[in-house]
């Protein structure tokens, strides 16, 4: 199990982590619009998943631009972000920051996406940042738990991941 820090106090991540390899764990968020959003609604495509404790902080926000930048370049793929930010508060900072290529999605409602990938933060209810590339069979061929919350991904190695994909 990955040891995470958040400002470098150790944190307690609940649910199983995923490693590569791994069939892929469903999930259920929502969408911007309180639809329900599932893994499986995007079978057939690669997804790569970034998830930030809360995107409208500076870190969080530098993640999702870099990814919204990457995407329009990688083909047959979905970049999802996923936070425990409300669906309201998602939805004005993308149109606020003209973030378009990518896909917020809300875990607010029971951590079903924290709890499935173990990256939900039992201390602070937020999601650990990391970063996963599941291919179009739904296995998990890229995982990053970033150790210290406060830190920047892998951009290089994920994109890369999903390249291969």
């Amino acid at each position: 199990m990955t040891q995470v820090t958040f400002k470098q106090q150790p944190v307690t991540l609940k649910g199983t982590q995923v490693k590569v390899g791994d069939k892929a764990p469903n999930f259920t968020v929502l969408a911007n619009d309180l639809s329900e959003v599932k893994l499986d609604d995007s079978k057939g495509k690669t997804r790569l998943i970034s998830v930030v404790p809360s995107i409208d902080t500076g870190v969080c926000d530098a993640q999702t631009r870099r990814f919204n930048e990457e995407a329009a370049s990688l083909e047959n793929t979905v970049v999802l972000t996923i936070s425990v930010d409300l669906p309201f508060a998602q939805k004005r900072w993308c149109a606020a920051e003209g973030i378009e290529n990518v896909q917020t999605l809300s875990d607010h409602r029971d951590l079903s996406f924290g709890e499935a990938y173990g990256v939900a933060i039992e201390e602070l209810r937020l999601l650990a940042r990391s970063v996963f590339v599941v291919d179009a069979n739904n296995q998990v061929v890229y995982a990053e738990y970033v150790n210290e919350v406060s830190e920047h991904p892998n951009y290089d190695a994920a994109i890369e991941a999903a390249k291969k994909a």
